[in-house]
């Protein structure tokens, strides 16, 4: 019998409180007590004893007492444009390890303004954009319609809705005025790419980069929106198909292969991260929209375990993927 001891792993997360909420979405980016549960048998699976611990105030308290040997991280955060950062920010001071990127890269992340300025300062395309604070600004002249519109700090499609695609002055106010009222925060106005989308899932750190089979969001059957609204992504096996891998030429992979990596570790990304991107009707070339560094794991419904299991491969591997980056990325042992 093995005396060896098992690495202990904390498993932090934001659980879906299914409060009533002014928004449909407001939840949208916590998950479920099934998707918790899912990662911490993945996790056992593959040897590890796993501590849960919920990402509330009380976790500042909590956590220094128990005996991590690394905390595999998705949790949200509560409040504030800068909420993803707030576990990787706490560990970072009590220094314990934990899976993906740090507090700096999260909460840049997060706010796709803040990410598009520094992609942008890497050569990398991005749609040309404004962000709106008070619904009273001027449109920038440099910014032609169509343009869309979505909040500038949020995930999980929230607050993009099938009609976000402005085409005139009183189509863009008016969904510049809702972001800004239903969500407190800034809108995001960017000039709207026609063309095909793309997300693509990237496993490593540095040059040791693994993209994974890039994979097509096909809207012919979302009745012309042409776009990842809330809707679309909540009725997703309704009324999209993912195309995975995507059908795209070898030099149409390697073009947005390379284009993703750039785009990884120009925003200093760690171990896991999953970045949308439109190539271009008019030029052919990749646009970047946003990146997900804290990706979702639904099983069967977030768009990164959808391309993993396009591979053939098992939900507990994908997690075991997650941990193992992390574990090589800080000198520590990884898991067969």
């Amino acid at each position: 019998m093995s005396t060896e001891k098992k690495l202990t792993v904390a498993l932090t997360y934001n659980l879906k409180k299914n409060e009533s909420n002014l928004n449909e979405d407001d939840e949208a980016e916590f998950d479920d007590l099934e998707t918790v549960n899912d990662i911490k048998l993945s996790l056992e699976a593959i040897g590890c004893e796993v501590i849960l611990l919920e990402a509330t105030s009380e976790i500042v308290n909590t956590i220094q007492n128990r005996n991590i040997d690394i905390v595999f991280n998705f949790a949200e955060g509560l409040k504030g444009r800068g909420r993803e950062s707030q576990i990787p920010a706490l560990l970072n001071m009590l220094s314990i390890p934990f899976t993906g990127s740090d507090e700096t890269t999260l909460g840049v992340a997060l706010d796709k303004s803040l990410a598009k300025r520094i992609v942008a300062y890497d050569n990398i395309k991005t749609p040309k954009f404004q962000v709106f604070f008070n619904g009273k600004e001027k449109l920038n002249k440099r910014l032609k319609y169509p343009l869309i519109v979505k909040p500038n700090a949020e995930g999980s499609s929230k607050g993009i809705i099938d009609t976000s695609v402005a085409k005139n002055n009183e189509e863009l106010y008016f969904l510049i005025n809702r972001i800004i009222t239903n969500y407190n925060t800034p809108a995001l106005v960017e000039e709207y790419i026609d063309g095909r989308e793309f997300t693509v899932g990237i496993f490593g750190n540095d040059d040791d980069l693994e993209v994974l089979p890039i994979m097509e969001i096909n809207f012919d059957n979302t009745k012309g929106t042409g776009f990842y609204s809330y809707n679309v992504k909540k009725n997703s096996k309704n009324l999209t198909s993912y195309i995975c891998p995507a059908n795209l030429s070898a030099k149409e992979q390697k073009l947005i292969s390379d284009f993703a990596k750039k785009i990884f570790n120009s925003l200093e990304c760690k171990d896991v991260a999953r970045i949308d991107l439109r190539v271009s009707n008019i030029d052919g070339k990749p646009y970047f929209i946003e990146i997900n560094p804290l990706p979702g794991l639904v099983d069967g419904f977030s768009d990164l375990t959808l391309i993993w299991k396009s591979m053939g491969r098992e939900y507990k591997d994908l997690i075991k993927r997650i941990l193992n980056e992390s574990l090589k990325r800080y000198g520590m042992s990884t898991i067969d």
